[in-house]
């Protein structure tokens, strides 16, 4: 009978209006080996959040990119611009365009790069591009020419990250913006290479670069609409005099602030996370003391224990550097995972919770009760960085919206 009434809401939730897709997933969600739910609710708070403490004056491109850091592009973007967001900030043409076609009317800040091919796609579905090289100018007043269509575009600086921006003196800016006619220079931005870390004085540094170029450009009759350097660490430590016209928060939308380095400033800027990740258990064995887990044999019971073999891997975005030194949380309680995480399964010891059967629930990431895994925790663990472990989470993990 499970199977049948399993087969019965898989089947309503395939036939489903869209206005109810949302619904009918949170209730069936146990059903799939592997998903996440994202509280949308969470995401309004935490744009909330930045809005409040950057003030009404200055504008907030809330960044989407790599699907909203794993939380799905398309519906955080509707539930930003629903919340009043004017700009949405993106990596690439493609992403830009996806936001474009599922009917979004922000505007998005393409910021990661447009190849030479994409400037008449850039302009036609109204995307503002960024510019990284005066080389790129030309080719956008003539794809704006071609198209007989207006592009405003923001300007790059390398202020001193060493990575995407132009580090031309102000004369040859003034100089390549001088013949436009088609394109205009909307905002000129810069990004902070350490801004959470206050034991080197890189950030005061590439202020002071931007701060020093756009006077300079004043100076020659050129001003933009925006100026914008921040990023989610920049106002989580408030550095306010990076904040100039424009953010552009992405991490802080999803509900994490980097931890800071050094002596600084109490953070101010408060959110949460907006994402929980569960998987099924596929199996519960006893093994003896001595018998090994996983591949390769990396790890050993060290005494009779009872493990559970959880529905997700690396393939899924379980970090492969979990093994032997991660955790979930199995009914509220933490347990260890224990030999080497498997492409699409990762074994727990759940001696502490012999109660545990296949077909239960257990938390990557998230909360049980008082016991949290977050992906800051996560990121410890794996040597890596919160971002990546968010990041990772793939779209065969099915994504839920609460």
């Amino acid at each position: 009978m499970a199977g049948t009434a399993d087969a019965n809401a898989i089947g309503t939730l395939r036939a489903a209006p869209p206005a109810r897709y949302a619904e009918i997933q949170v209730s069936i969600a146990p059903l799939f080996r592997s998903y996440v739910i994202v509280s949308r609710q969470q995401i309004r708070e935490n744009y909330r959040a930045v809005c409040q403490t950057v003030g009404p004056g200055v504008t907030v491109a809330a960044v989407v990119k790599a699907e909203a850091y794993g939380h799905g592009m398309l519906e955080v973007a509707r539930v930003l611009e629903a919340e009043g967001a004017r700009w949405l900030a993106v990596s690439s043409v493609e992403e830009g365009v996806a936001l474009r076609d599922a009917g979004l009317q922000a505007d998005v800040l393409v910021m990661a790069g447009v190849l030479p091919y994409e400037w008449e796609v850039v302009l036609a579905k109204g995307l503002t591009p960024v510019v990284h090289a005066l080389e790129e100018l030309p080719l956008l007043e003539a794809a704006a020419a071609r198209i007989e269509k207006p592009a405003a575009f923001h300007l790059k600086l390398d202020s001193g990250m060493g990575r995407l921006g132009t580090r031309a003196s102000a004369a040859h800016i003034a100089e390549a913006l001088e013949p436009l006619r088609a394109a205009r220079l909307q905002g000129l931005m810069t990004h902070f290479a350490s801004a959470a870390d206050f034991t080197t004085p890189q950030t005061d540094q590439q202020v002071a670069a931007f701060e020093a170029m756009a006077a300079e450009l004043r100076q020659r009759g050129i001003a933009p609409r925006f100026l914008h350097l921040s990023s989610t660490n920049a106002m989580a430590y408030p550095r306010p005099q990076s904040w100039k016209s424009m953010v552009r928060p992405g991490h802080a939308i999803y509900g994490y602030v980097s931890p800071a380095r050094g002596s600084h400033r109490t953070p101010r800027l408060v959110v949460r996370p907006a994402l929980t990740w569960r998987a099924r258990v596929v199996a519960v064995k006893d093994l003896p003391a001595g018998a090994p887990v996983g591949y390769g044999a990396s790890f050993v019971a060290p005494q009779a224990m009872r493990v559970a073999v959880v529905a997700a891997g690396y393939a899924d975005g379980v970090q492969h550097r979990l093994g032997n030194r991660g955790k979930v949380i199995a009914r509220g309680k933490l347990a260890p995972i224990v030999g080497t995480v498997s492409m699409d399964l990762t074994t727990i010891d759940v001696s502490a919770v012999p109660e545990l059967r296949a077909g239960d629930e257990v938390t990557l990431l998230g909360r049980e009760g008082d016991v949290v895994l977050d992906a800051q925790q996560i990121a410890k663990s794996a040597g890596t960085i919160s971002y990546n472990v968010l990041c990772a989470i793939k779209p065969r993990v099915r994504r839920i919206y609460e």
